[in-house]
């Protein structure tokens, strides 16, 4: 053991003449500890929510989708076998999408209108029920008569919006219509409610509506064609690679747009947000860090005498600043321990127990998404040591500089 260490810990352990010393000091740990704890708590809770929306995302969205320039995909089976082959795809399908409108007998609304395959559509989409889904197969090319027609799934909230329940029908408006003489008339056509879906997230439950493809394609007047190929792949965060490979095996005919660059501006406010709030709450760390440097600065005044005893014996000035510095960094150390623990004990109490109910209209999830990360927590635990440090040089310079002869004096 060094002497330095070995002085720096009599001082932290004997009895000060000044209690008030002491006060600052357990003042500083505990403003360290709860810097920590929030700091912890607050980056889990927003990982843990990004996440969380992440995994939404993934699962209401294709991972990939695959687009013609120019206008639709007739060929579709072509480039739904060549993409299939490619390393890290997991399943391919077809899809057509539009905007139309949609009436019933007590609403009218906007939709995003859907059409998909439900033998393959199931192996890339996984968020509609799979018995609805298997359903829009057997009544797809349905002809309407006697109160039946093709089936048709909408999201909970639009069909909350329509004031429609399960086998009520409904109308489909598309604005690719027909020439007649008195001018272009929208398409329309009658569809039957086979069931409902909802994802979580109101942008989908309130505006999408899902037919077969073949339906799709005969109401969008679109023949063999479709809007293109939805793709799902192994690994989401290496859809980039995927996405390379697809175009060098299928051409430039093609183009191609996956759920990071589709959800670009979402995620860059989130990763903005986290950041904020880290410098936010490392205030209280900062503040906590005040503390320290005052109570190293009156154990100096306090240690005055001691100091110029220890320069007398020939304690070099590099010895005095090590002895401060440790001090402080001890009490840095235990502060950030501490609030390590205790924020890994809210974390867990969070995540097994719902505390925290959020207001389900407001939020996506009902309690709150909790995700530690051990690069979050090193990066917290680091910062909190670094500014303990900081905090810890101008009293030790100042100890190192005291004038031993002068501190004997009148010390």
């Amino acid at each position: 053991m060094s002497f330095e260490f070995f002085i720096s810990k009599r001082y932290l352990r004997a009895k000060r003449r000044q209690a008030f010393i002491s006060l600052i000091t357990m003042l500083s740990i505990a403003g360290i500890s709860l810097g920590v704890m929030a700091l912890i708590v607050v980056i889990a809770v927003m990982t843990g929510a990004e996440a969380d929306l992440k995994n939404r995302i993934v699962g209401v969205v294709s991972h990939l989708v695959v687009m013609q320039y120019g206008g639709p995909m007739t060929d579709h089976e072509e480039v739904k076998k060549a993409v299939d082959q490619i390393e890290g795809v997991e399943a391919t399908t077809p899809f057509i999408f539009a905007q139309t409108m949609i009436r019933s007998s007590s609403g009218v609304s906007g939709a995003v209108l859907r059409g998909i395959n439900p033998k393959t559509s199931k192996k890339v989409s996984k968020f509609i029920d799979k018995d609805t889904v298997d359903r829009l197969e057997h009544t797809a090319g349905m002809k309407v008569y006697d109160g039946a027609a093709p089936g048709i799934i909408l999201g909970s909230d639009l069909a909350k919006t329509l004031g429609v329940f399960e086998g009520d029908p409904v109308y489909l408006i598309s604005p690719r219509g027909m020439i007649s003489p008195i001018g272009h008339v929208p398409s329309m056509k009658r569809f039957q409610v086979l069931g409902f879906f909802k994802s979580g997230m109101f942008e989908f439950d309130n505006a999408y509506a899902y037919i077969h493809l073949r339906d799709a394609q005969k109401f969008m007047r679109m023949g063999d064609g479709v809007s293109g190929l939805e793709v799902r792949v192994s690994n989401v965060y290496s859809v980039k690679d995927t996405t390379e490979k697809i175009l060098a095996q299928i051409g430039h005919r093609y183009w191609t747009r996956d759920w990071i660059e589709v959800n670009h501006n979402l995620f860059t406010a989130l990763k903005m947000e986290k950041t904020v709030m880290f410098i936010i709450l490392t205030l209280i760390v900062l503040v906590a860090a005040f503390n320290v440097a005052s109570s190293l600065i009156m154990m100096v005044m306090e240690k005055t005498r001691d100091i110029a005893i220890l320069k007398a014996m020939g304690a070099t000035d590099k010895s005095i600043r090590k002895i401060f510095v440790m001090n402080g960094m001890v009490i840095g150390f235990i502060g950030t321990m501490i609030g390590n623990v205790l924020g890994f004990i809210l974390c867990f109490i969070l995540k097994q127990y719902e505390i925290v109910e959020l207001p389900k209209g407001v939020y996506y999830f009902n309690k709150l998404p909790v995700q530690l990360e051990f690069l979050d927590v090193f990066v917290i635990t680091i910062s909190a040591l670094a500014i303990c440090f900081l905090a810890t040089l101008y009293p030790a310079r100042q100890a190192s500089r005291l004038d031993p002869i002068e501190a004997i004096r009148y010390g």
